[in-house]
């Protein structure tokens, strides 16, 4: 019984040190993140952002070597195009006002960002990548940017831009009171002479 009751003290004492040693070396990972923010600058602005243009895209992405085999990426790609105008190009001789008329001359629309959004896209799928994986990706997000941007700037943003203009900005003159308006891009010029 002496021997018995020994046995479970040493099988005790080993299981205790087996569980503080485990809890010590436990793989709990804690998160640690030091963030330093500094302010760069502060820029005031003036864009009107009056469209946005959700694009996907479903973009095969291979890398051919002619040593290992072609490496290849799959991704599902969501992105976004805004077009604006940026009113703080407007002066005041863009702006003529008789009575309850006024002509108003606007900034061509532009193009404000075109970004890939990186949350809602996803790889989908990676064959032979093995150690190039991350750079395949990378190199596939490149290249989806540079064709959105270039499938961007062939599309009718800046002519939905600057339609989408017209219909903000009308209800907003004619609520100051002026009935008889000419709105006028640098480069059409577009005639609204009764508010709807």
């Amino acid at each position: 019984m002496v021997k018995l009751l020994k046995v479970i003290i040493v099988l005790a004492v080993i299981g205790l040190i087996g569980w503080l040693i485990a809890m010590k070396f436990s793989l709990n990972t804690t998160v640690e993140s030091k963030h330093q923010l500094l302010l760069d600058r502060v820029e005031a602005m003036g864009k009107l952002e009056l469209v946005k243009y959700r694009i996907s895209d479903v973009l095969e992405h291979k890398n051919k070597t002619p040593f290992l085999p072609d490496a290849s990426v799959l991704l599902i790609i969501k992105a976004d195009a805004v077009g604006c105008i940026d009113l703080t190009k407007i002066k005041s001789e863009n702006i003529k006002v008789y009575g309850d008329s006024a002509a108003i001359q606007l900034p061509e629309p532009e193009i404000c960002y075109i970004k890939i959004d990186h949350k809602a896209s996803r790889v989908y799928d990676t064959k032979m990548a093995f150690f190039r994986e991350a750079d395949l990706v990378d190199e596939a997000y490149k290249s989806a940017e540079q064709k959105i941007s270039d499938e961007v700037r062939k599309s009718d943003i800046l002519q939905q831009t600057k339609t989408n203009a017209l219909n903000v900005l009308r209800p907003l003159l004619t609520g100051l009171g002026y009935s008889k308006l000419s709105l006028s891009f640098e480069e059409h010029s577009v005639q609204i002479l009764k508010p709807m």
